[in-house]
């Protein structure tokens, strides 16, 4: 089975349907490439997958390490550059609510945020500044 099936809706808008699930996603390109910036750019999601897979994979690593991980939050900024137009940059500033962690659970959980799937898999040339900050709850 295919992972989504993509459909071009006209005025530079898409529709990505999850086919497993049937969640939508929809795009639009941005403002500053002909766009109304009416929903998430291309670019848009593949910076934000970066955020969302090492917010899950951290899950994945607590539950099974049993390590207190239950909220965390990414503030996100894509660099784009022109010429050709691409992805130069990807800023993330996650705070992780800290309910008990240590020095060790926070290294564990930090190296496995950087060291996700999507991180390892977006060209070297991409920067990925990362920063983690905590607050106790």
């Amino acid at each position: 089975m295919t992972t989504s099936t993509i459909y071009y809706q006209g005025a530079l808008h898409t529709e990505a349907r999850h086919n497993q699930s049937g969640t939508i996603i929809v795009t639009d390109a941005p403002v500053d490439n002909q766009g109304k910036g009416e929903a998430f750019s291309p670019t848009d999601l593949c910076a934000t997958s970066l955020a969302c897979c090492m917010l899950t994979v951290m899950g994945i690593m607590a539950e099974g390490k049993g390590i207190p991980f239950n909220k965390a939050e990414i503030q996100l900024q894509k660099i784009m550059a022109s010429d050709p137009r691409r992805i130069i940059g990807i800023e993330i500033d996650m705070t992780i609510f800290d309910e008990g962690l240590d020095e060790k659970m926070m290294q564990i959980l930090q190296h496995t945020a950087l060291t996700c799937p999507v991180a390892k898999s977006l060209h070297p040339d991409i920067k990925q500044d990362i920063s983690f900050s905590y607050i106790k709850v």
